[in-house]
């Protein structure tokens, strides 16, 4: 009997201090969620998180704003989702929220993000020992 490996990549919101990764410790991050997930996934971005990175990109000191530029074009290997922030809604809120209604992992490198998302029972993915990541919960 053969066993059918599951063809459905899992969906992985990515926050933006994730997307820092690669700038701040020279870790792949796509390369690494292969390995940690052993699976296919889907890296998705959501629209407040997209027009942070741009924010930091075009305000920020010039170290900051490389990185944020890099952040960017990770981004782009992501898929967008269009969220709108409800009012007085925080980034972090609309983050908790839309991986409470998808139902789907998390890749953050916040520490009380990360609290947040394991309290509703979800998976989240971070950077371990500033050289490989992580997986705490089930996928």
């Amino acid at each position: 009997m053969t066993v059918k490996r599951n063809t459905i990549p899992l969906q992985v919101i990515f926050d933006s201090s994730f997307l820092f990764i690669p700038s701040q410790f020279n870790v792949d991050i796509f390369e690494e969620m292969g390995k940690v997930l052993n699976r296919r996934f889907e890296p998705i971005i959501t629209t407040p998180t997209y027009k942070e990175l741009q924010k930091i990109a075009g305000l920020s000191s010039p170290r900051l704003k490389r990185q944020a530029t890099l952040a960017l074009k990770f981004a782009e290997k992501c898929r967008k989702i269009n969220v709108e922030k409800r009012r007085n809604e925080l980034h972090d809120e609309v983050l908790v929220r839309v991986a409470s209604e998808m139902r789907c992992c998390v890749a953050t490198n916040d520490r009380d993000l990360k609290k947040r998302i394991r309290k509703l029972g979800l998976p989240v993915i971070y950077l371990r020992q500033k050289s490989h990541l992580a997986v705490e919960g089930a996928v």
